[in-house]
């Protein structure tokens, strides 16, 4: 395999260890797998407590810090973290103000996330959930029941965080974030597919001259393959999936995502597109971010991410934030 690991079986543990050693203002807890904002808690801050597999950084770990997550837990790759690390998630960021839960629509995480939320409550944590459910290129897949979470996990995170940093209460955090998840819809493609560590292999099969319409963040399989389309032909398809689904009445916040292995100079090219579709539709943008966020280890290909923004949620969206993953304002 060439790969820039020592063995499949640490890879997560070296990350966490070289994610600390950059960022001194983490406390990561290698040996427990968690992530946690080093001035946590903060007194009469809701706390936020998201996490999943790895392999998709910089979800979730690159999202703590001040104006986003309180903390992370990262699970092997591509499986979820266990409840126990929930809850130490959440007994480390608790000041008293209660703890969100921030879960994808992916069957592992719902499952581990319900159970530390009754384990963190008998512990007398306050605990609230919000669903992010935002993916329209498929109803159910392999991993879940229902859509599936993927580029709108951003959003949520960023506007809640933004909510509860500036003291706001569970309820009204809570609220923000299923407006948010609600407000959201995401369609991703894959140019090839992504490689696993213990597998070592590609984790479907897919064509030379062949992409894949519609595809998860784990490799999961689309709406359809076709042959291989140029940018504007994949905008198109994209985001006319995603305005079919939600036609928007207030401007949008656009995101651009890459999958892991697509460089910046294609994703720029495909956001010229993007802009272009939703020019000739007639929705307004209120801001874009183009990179690497929601990614699919080694995966080449592009997700686009609208949420409908009101005043409230553009100025939340717009607030400090500081992460190693995202920041702005600080």
């Amino acid at each position: 395999m060439r790969m820039l690991i020592n063995v499949p079986e640490t890879v997560v543990a070296d990350a966490l260890r070289g994610l600390a050693a950059a960022h001194p203002e983490l406390v990561v807890d290698v040996e427990n797998r968690v992530i946690v904002r080093r001035d946590a808690p903060v007194d009469g801050k809701v706390a936020l407590v998201s996490g999943g597999g790895s392999g998709h950084e910089p979800l979730h770990g690159g999202f703590v810090g001040p104006g986003m997550l309180s903390a992370a837990c990262p699970g092997e790759v591509f499986t979820s973290p266990v409840p126990d690390q929930m809850v130490r998630a959440a007994a480390a960021v608790d000041s008293g103000a209660g703890v969100l839960f921030i879960v994808k629509n992916y069957t592992g995480d719902v499952l581990n996330f319900d159970m530390a939320a009754e384990l963190a409550e008998d512990e007398g944590i306050q605990v609230a959930k919000v669903l992010v459910n935002d993916d329209v290129a498929v109803t159910d897949s392999l991993y879940t029941a229902g859509r599936r979470g993927t580029g709108a996990t951003l959003f949520v995170e960023k506007i809640a965080g933004a909510a509860a940093e500036e003291g706001q209460p569970l309820e009204r955090v809570e609220a923000v974030a299923r407006q948010v998840n609600e407000s959201s819809r995401s369609f991703g493609v894959a140019l090839s597919a992504c490689t696993t560590y213990a597998k070592g292999s590609p984790t479907f099969d897919l064509p030379s001259g062949e992409l894949e319409l519609g595809i998860g963040i784990h490799g999961e399989p689309g709406r359809e393959r076709r042959p291989m389309m140029t940018s504007g032909e994949i905008a198109d398809f994209a985001v006319n999936a995603v305005l079919e689904d939600m036609p928007p009445r207030n401007p949008v916040l656009v995101l651009v995502n890459g999958m892991g292995a697509t460089p910046l100079l294609e994703l720029y090219g495909f956001n010229a597109e993007v802009q272009r579709v939703l020019g000739e539709r007639g929705v307004a943008v209120a801001h874009t971010l183009v990179g690497n966020y929601v990614t699919s280890l080694d995966m080449a290909g592009a997700s686009v991410t609208l949420c409908q923004v009101d005043e409230e949620l553009l100025r939340l969206w717009n607030a400090p934030v500081r992460t190693a993953g995202l920041r702005w304002g600080m």
